[in-house]
């Protein structure tokens, strides 16, 4: 039964019924091979049924769609059977209503195409299977819970025990290739972790931890380093490696650092062992025993140094002594400096006290040559020139003799200044007291190249016949006769103004000044008084 019709038509509604089978259907085309002319009843377009009252009909008799639409589109109901009357797809499309020129596109073939017979019908194409998800890869899935689930439902037990069969042999596979994968990515990670921890300690080792040191006091193989003026730390430590002597310079500023004893290494010729821990090295080099330098005491003369030098570079006695007399006019002495008449030593006052570094190996004229260069340096530093003319002197040469005289005969700064101040007074034309004349023993000393307080009377030294004898001439020495410091130096340029002609020591801590001979004869007393106490 239709729910249109009310009674039952000569053809079901749906053709592909399996209830009715393949049985050539109305809904044939022409052009198909199964296709027959079946006899149609025209249909009742004024809206009639054959003789059926349509309730429809009824209700909508006065509706302009209740025909109108049926001519629009096709046909109406078929009054013999209650179905809708097949339209035939080859007719023209009815006229648009609304006046569009453009055809329906819904009402052609092509939209909506006949249905087939079954057994001529064309198999549905096959869906494109779905691309893989390449992010879920099969070496690393899991067990596949669906076919699991799937098993618990499927009608053949045994066919079921053999997927399941399968399915573990293939989880099997993927938990091994699993294991494998994770076994390979802990390797990496473990050998990863492993690279940079050991790089990473490395870094930190040369970041915080302790310099790279040998150990001991060395191996015995001796190497002499040159540490220059005002070299330290980093300066002192490279030197040092690259005469093998340490390991790092780390390691020797941190040994430096540390020194206890708070000794500083000073410049000079260092004979030292290889391959010496650090602190062994800054233990050495503090001890003034292991250092190969020469140190030059104030007031000593020239002939001391020269000595001093020959046992250093281990030359025979009197090697730099005639070096320094043959080729003094070569080792940089200044202009005002040379041409002096009746000098015993063109270099006396130029060998500047202070440290210098002598080793084995060195030439006397290249150790003769530094001194004096350090001695124009400090003068450079003083206006010798302007003094010596404000002090009535003829020029720096006769200011640097005047104080070694006053490095010689004085004791301490404040005896520099006194003695200074003797000095000038004495050298005054009108000086009654002693005419002109200095009468230093030291002189006397100089030239007998003696150091004692017992040089003689006053009556036998004046018979000496030299030009350095200063109890037989008058005014100063024709040089220097020793190597002032700087404090010698600063009194003769700015000695203490006072009377003072004469003056005496003493004692090692007493020297006393005085205007007048007689004045002085008393002090001379108690000096001899002094001296059989003591036992001289």
């Amino acid at each position: 039964m239709t729910e249109y019709g009310g009674r039952p038509g000569s053809q079901p509604w749906h053709p592909e019924d399996p209830l009715y089978g393949d049985q050539g259907w109305g809904g044939q085309q022409p052009g198909d091979p199964y296709y027959q002319q079946q006899p149609v009843q025209q249909p009742q377009y004024g809206g009639g049924h054959g003789g059926h009252h349509d309730p429809y009909q009824q209700a909508y008799g006065n509706d302009p769609y209740g025909t109108g639409a049926q001519q629009q589109y096709g046909g109406g109901w078929d009054t013999g059977t209650g179905q809708q009357a097949a339209m035939p797809y080859g007719a023209p499309p009815p006229a648009d209503p609304y006046g569009g020129q453009a055809p329906d596109p819904y009402s052609t073939p092509e939209a909506y195409p006949p249905p087939q017979p079954p057994g001529q019908r064309r198999p549905e194409p096959a869906e494109a299977p779905e691309p893989e998800d390449e992010s879920h890869h099969p070496f690393f899935d899991g067990p596949d819970d669906g076919d699991s689930a799937h098993d618990a439902y499927d009608d053949d037990p045994a066919e079921s025990r053999r997927e399941a069969r399968d399915r573990r042999g293939r989880n099997k596979k993927r938990k091994g290739r699993n294991s494998v994968a994770c076994l390979f990515v802990s390797l990496v990670l473990v050998g990863g972790v492993g690279y940079f921890g050991y790089f990473g300690y490395q870094f930190l080792q040369d970041q915080f931890g302790p310099a790279p040191d040998y150990t001991g006091s060395g191996t015995g193989e001796s190497v002499t380093v040159e540490i220059p003026k005002n070299a330290y730390g980093n300066e002192i430590g490279s030197l040092l490696v690259k005469a093998g002597v340490v390991k790092s310079v780390d390691a020797f500023v941190a040994a430096q650092e540390h020194n206890e004893k708070g000794r500083s290494i000073q410049p000079g010729f260092y004979t030292l062992q290889k391959g010496m821990s650090a602190a062994s090295a800054v233990e050495a080099m503090v001890n003034p025993k292991s250092r190969n330098v020469l140190i030059i005491p104030e007031g000593k003369r020239n002939a001391w140094v020269y000595e001093q030098i020959d046992k250093r570079l281990e030359l025979p006695a009197g090697t730099t002594a005639k070096v320094a007399k043959e080729q003094a006019g070569k080792l940089g002495l200044p202009a005002w400096a040379t041409g002096h008449p009746n000098v015993k030593d063109p270099l006396e006052g130029f060998l500047y006290p202070v440290d210098y570094p002598v080793a084995k190996g060195n030439k006397p004229e290249d150790v003769l040559r530094k001194m004096v260069a350090r001695s124009n340096a400090e003068y450079a530093k003083m206006d010798l020139e302007g003094k010596a003319k404000s002090l009535g002197l003829k020029g720096p040469w006769e200011l640097i003799t005047v104080a070694s005289l006053v490095q010689v005969e004085g004791k301490y700064k404040h005896d520099f200044d006194k003695v200074a101040r003797v000095v000038y007074n004495r050298l005054q034309p009108d000086n009654v007291e002693t005419v002109g004349r200095l009468e230093f023993d030291s002189t006397v000393n100089y030239l007998r190249g003696e150091s004692t307080l017992d040089v003689g009377s006053v009556a036998e030294m004046r018979k000496i016949k030299d030009p350095y004898n200063t109890y037989g001439i008058k005014g100063l020495t024709p040089g220097p006769i020793s190597n002032p410091g700087k404090e010698a130096l600063e009194s003769a340029m700015d000695p203490t103004p006072g009377p003072w002609f004469y003056f005496v020591s003493i004692n090692e801590d007493k020297t006393v000044f005085s205007v007048t001979n007689e004045e002085h004869n008393r002090n001379v007393a108690e000096y001899q008084k002094e001296r059989e106490r003591a036992g001289q």
